[in-house]
C-alpha cells in the first residue's frame, strides 16, 4: 500500500505512548505512506515527558504543549482531537495515525473514517477493542519491539504467542479467491484487516504473512513472479 504521495498525519498521545519505539513507529507508518505531519501532545513541564525530549528533533516531531489545569483531567486528548479535526478539514493529508492506547480516541477514528480517509492506530495490546475496531489498521506496539527486547519481555511476563483463529483465516481466504480458487496473499492480508483491524502476523510469531501461511497445514503458498517481484499466491492443499 505504500505510496510516497499518500500523506499521513501522525498524532502521538505523549502520555500514552513509548518514546523508545519512535523509530519503529515511524517505520510502521511508512509502510502505508509518508508521515508529513508529526506531532506529539503532552505537558512538557512534567518529568514523565523527559524521555521524549531527546528524540523529537531527531525524528522531526513537533511538540505541542498542553497544561493540565485540573487534577484528574487530561487536556492532551482534547488538544489532539481538536488538531486532528483542523487537519481533517484542511484537506492536507490522506490519512491519520493515532498513537495511543486510550479509548477516548474512538470517536475521532470513526469521524475520520466517515470522511473517507485512511486511519490507523498504534497502541498496546490492552487498547480497548472499540478503539481498535474503529481504525482500518491497528498495530500493537508490542509487535514493534526490537527482537532482543521482545524476547526479554516474554521472559519477564512468561507470555506465549496467542493461538491463531483459523476461522478468520478461512473467511479472509474465501472472500479473496478468484475463479481458480486461489488468492494473492496480499489480497488475503487486506481482507484479514477488514475482518480484524489488529490482525498482524507478528502477533503470532511470524515476521510476514507468507511465513504464517507456510506454517499452516491446510494452505499452500505458491511462488509467483510478476515484473521481477514475488507476489505469492495462496491455495488450499
Amino acid at each position: 500500500m505504500k505510496d510516497s504521495k499518500f500523506n499521513i498525519a501522525v498524532l502521538i498521545d505523549g502520555d500514552n505512548a513509548q518514546a523508545k519505539l519512535i523509530k519503529e513507529l515511524i517505520e510502521e507508518v511508512s509502510k502505508y505512506g509518508k508521515a508529513t505531519i508529526r506531532r506529539i501532545y503532552g505537558d512538557w513541564t512534567i518529568p514523565q515527558m523527559n524521555s521524549w525530549k531527546e528524540i523529537i528533533n531527531q525524528y522531526s516531531i513537533n511538540p505541542i504543549q498542553k497544561f493540565n489545569y485540573t487534577t484528574g483531567k487530561n487536556s492532551t486528548d482534547s488538544s489532539l482531537i481538536i488538531d486532528a479535526m483542523d487537519i481533517l478539514h484542511s484537506n492536507s493529508v490522506d490519512g491519520f495515525c493515532i498513537v495511543s492506547s486510550d479509548s477516548d480516541f474512538t470517536g475521532l477514528a470513526k469521524r475520520i473514517r466517515e470522511e473517507g480517509l485512511f486511519v490507523m492506530g498504534i497502541g498496546r495490546k490492552t487498547t480497548p477493542i472499540a478503539f481498535v475496531n474503529s481504525c482500518e489498521i491497528f498495530t500493537f506496539s508490542e509487535n514493534l519491539l526490537p527482537k532482543i527486547e521482545l524476547v526479554e519481555e516474554k521472559k519477564v511476563t512468561k507470555t506465549k504467542s496467542p493461538k491463531l483463529n483459523i476461522r478468520i483465516i478461512d473467511k479472509a481466504f474465501d472472500i479473496s479467491i478468484n475463479e481458480e480458487e486461489e488468492a494473492f496473499i496480499a489480497k488475503v492480508g487486506l481482507s484479514l484487516r477488514k475482518i480484524d483491524p489488529s490482525f498482524d502476523s507478528r502477533t503470532y510469531g511470524f515476521k510476514t504473512l507468507t511465513q504464517l501461511f507456510e506454517s499452516l497445514d491446510k494452505y499452500m503458498v505458491v511462488k509467483n513472479i510478476v515484473n521481477g517481484l514475488n507476489q505469492p499466491i495462496l491455495k488450499l492443499k
